[in-house]
């Protein structure tokens, strides 16, 4: 004859209580990756910031070194834009007044470094296809710039607009957002720390949602 073995009550209650604890775990493991997902959009949002609020104090530290009859005016300006950064800051969590430049400024050097080219004529002609994309105020219309450049928000106000040190006022330039593959096509009409600082209504136009920093961009001179 064949026995039916029965588990007694201890047994049972054992059993239980580990597979409550494996269900636990499985809810746990969850609960770590949507919290380390948070905390890397978080991180987004506040080095958008700090990066927007380092341009800005750039631009400040460029007019009182080299000022000119309108540098008191562009510098309230900005530190009025830098108020409104460190408030966005607080409200997002972000460690307030925290500044970074990241690689916002299109690297310069490389125009000076190519005096000796009149040796070798030969070898100038390909050279312009470097600094064509570092320097962009000589580039012509339709001609991608600042390659490698990021691109981010002023806090400023008003129409779409853009500002820049590359490009002189009343330049037009196009900047995607190749995440996304958002456009927007605006007018330069003021100088930054940057080779295109968009201004919050131009940002929004191509901007991704909760995100104060475009990491891939292409930027085009248009007109």
């Amino acid at each position: 004859m064949s026995r039916r073995r029965t588990l007694g009550t201890k047994k049972k209650i054992a059993l239980l209580v580990s597979a409550a604890a494996v269900a636990g775990g499985g809810a746990f493991v969850m609960a770590s990756t949507s919290n380390a997902a948070q905390s890397a959009a978080d991180s987004n949002v506040c080095q958008g910031l700090a990066t927007a609020l380092g341009n800005n104090q750039k631009f400040i530290d460029g007019q009182r070194a080299a000022p000119d009859a309108q540098s008191e005016a562009r510098i309230a300006n900005r530190e009025a834009v830098i108020e409104q950064i460190k408030v966005q800051q607080k409200a997002s969590g972000c460690t307030v007044g925290e500044s970074a430049q990241g690689s916002q400024t299109a690297p310069q050097p490389a125009q000076p470094a190519q005096p000796p080219a009149q040796s070798a004529p030969a070898e100038a002609a390909p050279a312009p296809s470097a600094p064509a994309d570092n320097a962009g105020g000589g580039a012509a219309a339709g001609e991608q710039v600042c390659v490698g450049s990021t691109v981010t928000l002023s806090g400023e106000g008003g129409a779409p607009a853009a500002s820049s040190n590359q490009f002189p006022v009343g330049t037009q330039l196009k900047v995607t957002n190749l995440d996304n593959n958002k456009s927007t096509t605006v007018e330069v009409t003021s100088v930054s720390g940057s080779c295109a600082l968009l201004n919050n209504a131009a940002f929004e136009q191509v901007r991704e949602p909760g995100k104060f920093l475009i990491r891939k961009a292409r930027i085009e001179k248009v007109g």
